[in-house]
């Protein structure tokens, strides 16, 4: 299975770049199965910083709880309608496995067959003697079984319901006992004893058995011919020979068309509800149009393995990827404040420092380790720090980061100071995105003194567009509130060229009195010297619910 690198929801630069860039460095050191992931599609900026740095898009994975897809047995043993109980037998046994889906020639899963059903095609009429001996087969499928050959070939593809009669008697009394049943359903086996012979083809049967590795006689064969007799040689003995003929009748009968089929996409938590009072041996896991992707059983449910994540660029469960709580987190590599919900069973990696990008520990791991970032890798980190501490601008900017962004301007293959100029004129969130997109791009939820609530943020190249937008986007921020259940959600429409920030608010409290800063409207506020939701924004709306809290 995969390690997913993950950056948080509603993705911005940062997040998706460090993913892919760590994915990057972990697949060259030691985890080579190190996937990037992300849990939202990438905003415009980031679209253009993947086609610049001609690096494909993370995959996209919205949910990591794991699906039958994802823990079942891809390469299952299949069987199909028309092969009979000696070939799936021994199949079942070689691969050791108690039950088998059929399927079809495009694999769609036409039943399940299990080694009782299979079985009780051998033993399930033993109270009949006649239906004991009645095979359903061809004699192609006989010969086949046999390791055998056809003295005389007629119609072997032809379904035919046998009665077996082994020639073990007088020829009287086999005579005798022959003529009582019709001669087209009978398969006659017998060794090197022509007074057994004779009277069968003279009968008409429609097969004769030679067994023991004898053959027929060219005077009887050519009787057997005009006789419409097919004749056929087995190297075995009488007896082995019988019960092969009888293990070569079709699975067709014994086969469950009653069975339950499951989803890949289904959440195994699902698929153990559904299946919990069930009997049956394995479940076929087909895609939407039917076709097998694998199968599982009861036992494959009961504690399947977790998806191991990586997390970058957040810490907080309420920020990743959907089923995190449940996933196997290894690592995680940040710059935020440390935030709850986050367990581990045991120790793992745990890296956060106050830096201003994500992609900055990232690249100082490749420095560290001795690693030249391919072109597209080393821009792709050198994004996620320009978008970050708006290109050394922002508060959050450290030492480091100016040292590893002048690290990898050495290696990126265009311009820095023309690239971040593109970067931020292009992809403008209030031109290009409706009100609710917007409200969701780079959103992160928190909570603070009991009150759960987002602050999304978004980079502008002046404010023009957010005037003429405001009320719309009021209106998304309650819409977002609402459905997320949150007390409140807030928007910081930055401007890179100011450096300062507006802050719209869904709904405004009593805590925003205290704010000091300009209330330009209801619910919008100036903050000229605000530009960081992680180093200035949060800091402050903690401490306004705080005091608020204490009142």
């Amino acid at each position: 299975m995969s390690i997913l690198v993950f950056g948080h929801r509603n993705p911005d630069t940062d997040a998706i770049c460090s993913a892919i860039a760590y994915a990057d460095y972990l697949q060259q050191t030691q985890r080579p199965e190190a996937v990037a992931a992300c849990c939202g599609t990438p905003n415009k900026r980031t679209e253009y910083v993947l086609k610049r740095a001609k690096v494909p898009a993370p995959r996209i994975v919205m949910d990591v709880r794991p699906e039958l897809s994802d823990i079942c047995n891809r390469h299952p043993v299949t069987a199909s309608l028309g092969e009979v109980f000696y070939e799936v037998y021994q199949r079942m046994k070689e691969h050791d496995v108690r039950a088998v889906p059929i399927v079809d020639a495009d694999r769609r899963v036409l039943g399940v067959l299990s080694l009782l059903q299979l079985m009780d095609l051998i033993f399930r009429d033993d109270a009949d003697p006649l239906l004991t001996r009645t095979v359903k087969t061809s004699l192609g499928k006989v010969c086949h079984i046999l390791g055998g050959n056809f003295q005389y070939e007629l119609d072997p593809n032809k379904l035919d319901e046998l009665m077996v009669m082994v020639g073990a008697m007088s020829a009287g009394g086999f005579t005798e006992r022959m003529q009582r049943f019709p001669a087209d359903k009978l398969i006659v086996v017998s060794g090197d004893r022509p007074t057994i012979q004779l009277p069968a083809i003279e009968h008409g049967v429609r097969a004769l058995v030679v067994t023991g590795g004898y053959s027929l006689s060219s005077g009887l064969v050519e009787l057997a011919k005009s006789r419409g007799v097919a004749v056929i040689q087995s190297p075995f003995d009488t007896a082995t020979t019988t019960m092969r003929i009888k293990s070569s009748q079709f699975i067709d009968s014994a086969v469950d068309t009653g069975f339950l089929p499951l989803l890949g996409k289904l959440p195994v938590d699902e698929a153990r509800a559904k299946v919990e009072k069930t009997n049956e041996p394995i479940f076929p896991v087909i895609n939407d149009a039917g076709v097998l992707i694998g199968v599982i059983s009861k036992t494959d449910l009961i504690n399947p393995p977790k998806q191991k994540l990586i997390l970058v660029d957040h810490n907080e469960l309420s920020q990743a990827v959907n089923g995190a709580e449940d996933a196997d987190i290894l690592e995680v590599l940040d710059h935020h404040r440390v935030g709850g919900g986050l367990k581990s069973t045991q120790p793992i990696r745990f890296i956060n420092e106050p830096v201003g990008s994500t992609c900055t520990l990232v690249a100082r791991h490749f420095r560290a380790a001795g690693l030249i970032p391919k072109p597209g890798i080393a821009l792709c980190m050198a994004s996620g720090i320009i978008s970050d501490t708006l290109y050394l601008r922002s508060p959050t900017t450290t030492d480091v980061d100016r040292d590893i962004l002048n690290w990898l301007r050495g290696l990126c293959e265009v311009d820095l100071d023309e690239y971040a100029k593109e970067f931020f004129e292009i992809g403008s969130a209030l031109r290009n995105c409706t009100p609710a997109e917007v409200v969701r791009e780079d959103c992160k939820e928190f909570s603070e003194q009991g009150i759960r609530f987002s602050i999304s943020q978004i980079e502008e190249t002046g404010f023009d567009l957010f005037w003429d937008r405001k009320e719309d986007l009021r209106v998304a921020l309650e819409e977002l509130a609402r459905r997320n259940r949150l007390q409140f959600a807030a928007l910081l429409v930055t401007d890179v060229v100011s450096n300062g920030s507006l802050l719209l608010l869904s709904h405004e409290s009593e805590a925003w009195d205290d704010i000091n800063y300009p209330c330009l409207d209801r619910s919008l506020y100036s903050l000229p010297d605000i530009v960081s939701r992680k180093k200035q924004l949060l800091p402050l709306v903690s401490q306004l619910l705080a005091a608020r809290g204490q009142s």
